[in-house]
C-alpha cells in the first residue's frame, strides 16, 4: 500500500518479478498477476486481515502512519 495511492482501495502484492494490485473490497486482482501459489497465500492473508487493510487504506489516504499487518501463521 502506498500513501496517497489512487482509488479504488487496493494493495500491491509483489512476488519476485510479479506484481498485482488487489482490491480491498472484493479481494480480487485488479491488475497484474501472481503465481498461483503466491496468489493463494496473498488471498488467504487478505481475507484474514480485511478490516485491517481497509483501516490502513484510510490512514494512507490521510498520510498517517500505517501499522504493520502480521503475516500468516
Amino acid at each position: 500500500m502506498y500513501y496517497r495511492d489512487h482509488a479504488p482501495p487496493h494493495f500491491h502484492a509483489i512476488h519476485g518479478e510479479s506484481e498485482a494490485l488487489v482490491s480491498i473490497e472484493t479481494l480480487e486482482i485488479m491488475e497484474g498477476r501472481l503465481p498461483r501459489r503466491a496468489w493463494s497465500l496473498v488471498s488467504e492473508w487478505a481475507s484474514v486481515h480485511h478490516d485491517e487493510l481497509a483501516a490502513a487504506w484510510d490512514l494512507a489516504r490521510t498520510n498517517a502512519p500505517i501499522p504493520a499487518i502480521p503475516g500468516l501463521d
